[in-house]
């Protein structure tokens, strides 16, 4: 109870210090998001490479290891680099000076990855390639789980529902959804057959990509009526990949 008489006796000195408290505080609440997340001026540039089906070790020799050689030749003012892999996924940070405009960073960044397309793996497509802050911290993570869903399922949820309702909140970074499946087709050989027939597993590719074509017919107008032609170029169905011809293998 020593600080009651002390308050007791000497009541303006605690007057004093209740006014300097109520000065101060807001400038303690003002510097309080600045203390716990502070703002670190260093541009970085995020690059998400995406090849379904790859393996961790192959996405990391043949996309992530060659990208990274070719920005130590083409990008300017580059402090480090540093990437992570995963199957079928690689993400390379690019960490730059300070001072460095983010603009320019994202245009030769962007220049690069174009023209490193052509040593990667055929069929890959253009990166994402955005500005990263960072000192952002993920303020909220949401999981998905649903009972009777597959993972297929619950992953075109995420991403055509969710992902596209919280795109609109402003602040928000809604990356694409990690985990799940995505929606694909496998074709399953038998290299028994195919050595049986003369065929190659390059056969089976070359014949699902010549026969699956979308290709714009446009209208034919018979009369008073237009109507729309279809042309048979692609399959509807899965079931009917497996009436796709490989190879002609004699003629008459």
């Amino acid at each position: 109870m020593w600080i009651v008489k002390i308050a007791l006796e000497r009541p303006y000195t605690f007057i004093v210090l209740a006014l300097l408290i109520l000065i101060i505080s807001p400038l303690v609440i003002l510097r309080t998001p600045i203390d716990i997340f502070p703002n670190v001026n260093i541009p970085v540039v995020a690059v998400l490479w995406n090849y379904t089906g790859l393996s961790a070790e192959e996405m990391e020799e043949r996309i992530a290891t060659q990208f990274e050689r070719n920005l130590t030749t083409s990008v300017s003012d580059m402090e480090h680099i540093e990437s992570q892999t995963v199957n079928g996924r690689s993400i390379v940070k690019i960490f730059f000076h300070p001072r460095v405009k983010a603009e320019m960073a994202v245009a030769q960044v962007t220049a690069l990855a174009q023209s490193a397309l052509r040593q990667m793996p055929p069929g890959i497509t253009p990166p994402y390639i955005l500005v990263y802050n960072a000192s952002s911290v993920p303020i909220l993570q949401l999981g998905l789980s649903g009972k009777g869903l597959n993972e297929q399922q619950l992953f075109d949820f995420a991403t055509q529902q969710i992902r596209t309702s919280l795109a609109t909140v402003q602040g928000a970074a809604i990356p694409w959804p990690y985990g799940g499946k995505q929606r694909q087709v496998m074709v399953d050989i038998r290299p028994d057959l195919l050595q049986a027939k003369g065929l190659a597993p390059g056969d089976v590719v070359t014949a699902v990509t010549q026969q699956n074509l979308i290709l714009p017919a446009g209208t034919s107008k018979i009369g008073q009526f237009e109507y729309d032609v279809d042309l048979n170029g692609s399959p509807k169905r899965v079931a009917e990949l497996n009436d796709m011809p490989i190879k002609l293998l004699c003629s008459f």
